[in-house]
């Protein structure tokens, strides 16, 4: 397994990152399981597990610490915070008041003394940056964190973050944790840039577009998500009356030709794709199974050459998101009607 430096921190992380986000209820429920997913991708060489407090509501969490009892030293261990850990409304967002009671929680269900690389999990509309990252500047400084990041942040909420922490003396984000893949690569504008300009590091997620990239749509036969799938869960990424999914049903059967030119699985051109971009450092596999671990390992090391990386932007132009759908951050001026309105 290759390995990259994230963000300039001297971290040496591997090209593949464990998601640990379907370890638990979402996913495999099984803890034994769910710990044997976590050594065979350790001893694949993957060294870099990331998770966060909500997935399954901290069980994920719980998991990873008992997977990496005996082999913590070896891991750079991610996690997140912001989203609701309860019903009160300050068990959630980026103040400090929750941010030193979330580490805390987060570190005894990871059952470790420290975090390597601590994520904002989403901004905050309603605390300062200057605040959030005053708080985070002290977990560093206290050793419960090594280095901080944000997880899909607008391009402008970068920007200040650095201009923030340069002009207040505090800890800077040294990663941003975006959404990318063939389908969607609406970061290519901006967001990607500005992570280089500032020398961070890029952890993505979703490579394989939520499963429109696993292999099992598109094709000769026009393959489409079954009913099932549309009704489990987030049926506006998988309902194909609506435009943006028709376009990737499109898309994936055309990429599907050119993975099958390539001699690849159409997950390895996926995540090929991804590392093929300088700004990245580590590209999130979240499996849910065993299988589709040991799967997604087979396409370590993938490498596209220039012909096929040009036959993929013909079918999805760069900086283009087939479909903009609920997973990705829209701030209160796009989702708060008062905000635009007199």
């Amino acid at each position: 397994m290759n390995r990259r430096i994230l963000g300039g921190t001297g971290i040496s992380v591997s090209e593949y990152t464990l998601g640990a986000m379907m370890l638990g209820a979402w996913g495999t429920k099984d803890h034994d399981e769910a710990v044997r997913i976590v050594h065979t991708a350790l001893d694949a060489g993957i060294n870099t597990i990331d998770t966060a407090d909500m997935y399954s509501d901290g069980e994920s969490e719980v998991i990873v610490g008992k997977a990496l009892k005996g082999r913590r030293d070896d891991v750079v261990l991610a996690t997140k915070f912001h989203n609701p850990m309860g019903p009160d409304a300050n068990q959630r967002g980026n103040s400090r008041r929750w941010i030193v009671r979330a580490v805390e929680d987060s570190l005894r269900r990871l059952g470790t003394d420290w975090i390597d690389l601590y994520q904002v999990h989403r901004p905050d509309p309603n605390t300062d940056i200057d605040e959030t990252l005053s708080a985070l500047s002290d977990l560093v400084r206290s050793g419960k964190v090594r280095a901080i990041g944000s997880s899909t942040f607008p391009t402008g909420e970068i920007v200040e973050a650095q201009w923030v922490a340069e002009k207040r003396g505090h800890v800077r984000f040294r990663s941003e944790q975006p959404p990318y893949s063939i389908l969607a690569r609406a970061i290519e504008r901006d967001v990607l840039p500005a992570v280089q300009k500032y020398g961070m590091g890029a952890l993505t997620w979703s490579p394989l577009a939520g499963g429109w990239l696993s292999g099992k749509y598109g094709g000769p036969d026009g393959a489409a998500p079954s009913e099932a799938t549309r009704s489990s869960f987030l049926p506006q990424l998988f309902d194909t009356s609506l435009p943006g999914n028709a376009a990737k049903l499109t898309a994936v059967t055309e990429l599907k030709k050119v993975a099958a030119d390539a001699g690849l699985t159409l997950p390895a051109l996926a995540t090929g794709f991804v590392l093929s971009h300088p700004a990245i450092t580590s590209v999130i596999i979240g499996p849910r199974t065993h299988d589709q671990l040991t799967s997604l390992l087979d396409t370590a090391g993938t490498v596209l050459s220039g012909d096929i990386l040009d036959r993929v932007d013909e079918i999805v132009p760069p900086g283009t998101d087939l479909n903009h759908d609920i997973t990705h951050y829209d701030p209160p001026a796009l989702t708060d009607k008062a905000l635009r309105r007199r």
